[in-house]
């Protein structure tokens, strides 16, 4: 596996190299040609490094959603990652403290979020850790930032981000829609009110 990621994509099972291909094809459209990405061996989960910033990357993909949101048929969900260290408590908490110190405005909010896969560190443990080190103000509802730990065997990649950084590919068609029929509605609305020279 790819230990120096800055991306995690989630795919469908059995659709890894599918959504290789697509990430790669995507990738070189904003001029990245040199994207490495593979396997985790875990179905569904991908990495990659993007020369790329992630968090633009991930806007990018955002963007084109919104255009066409049938873009992507294979990427699920890509989340951007700002650091990986080993996958040890003291590491985490240390990276994490790190880029919150450089992310983190000292009036914005935030959360912890942690997805552990084969490794026999707790969530709780992570958050904590994390949390009570950091002196802003938690907000478990709509936080300004989120701190994001996903492990995945003895790496861990870490990211303090908007939560609207992580684009969920079915979440953004969801929206692409409102934002269409929006714009029907309003067109219609237009077309509907009379001019003021109709009044006269």
């Amino acid at each position: 596996m790819l230990e120096d990621f800055n991306l995690i994509i989630a795919t469908y099972r059995m659709r890894e190299n599918d959504c290789i291909s697509e990430l790669w094809f995507f990738a070189s459209e904003l001029g990245d040609r040199s994207l490495d990405a593979s396997k985790t061996g875990l179905p569904s989960l991908v990495v990659a490094k993007t020369r790329l910033d992630p968090e633009e990357f991930a806007f990018k993909m955002r963007e084109r959603i919104l255009e066409n949101p049938f873009y992507f048929r294979y990427i699920l969900k890509v989340t951007p990652i700002q650091s990986t260290v080993p996958a040890t408590l003291e590491d985490i908490k240390e990276a994490a403290i790190r880029l919150a110190a450089i992310k983190l405005k000292p009036d914005e909010s935030f959360k912890v979020e942690a997805h552990i896969r084969l490794s026999e560190l707790k969530r709780e443990e992570i958050i904590d850790a994390i949390a009570t080190n950091i002196k802003n103000r938690v907000n478990l509802d709509a936080p300004d930032k989120i701190i994001v730990v996903e492990i995945i065997g003895d790496i861990a990649g870490i990211s303090v981000m908007k939560p609207t950084s992580i684009v969920s590919v079915e979440k953004l068609r969801r929206e692409a829609k409102r934002l269409k029929k929006k714009m029907m509605s309003d067109g219609e609305l237009e077309q509907g009110t009379p001019s003021s020279d109709g009044l006269n």
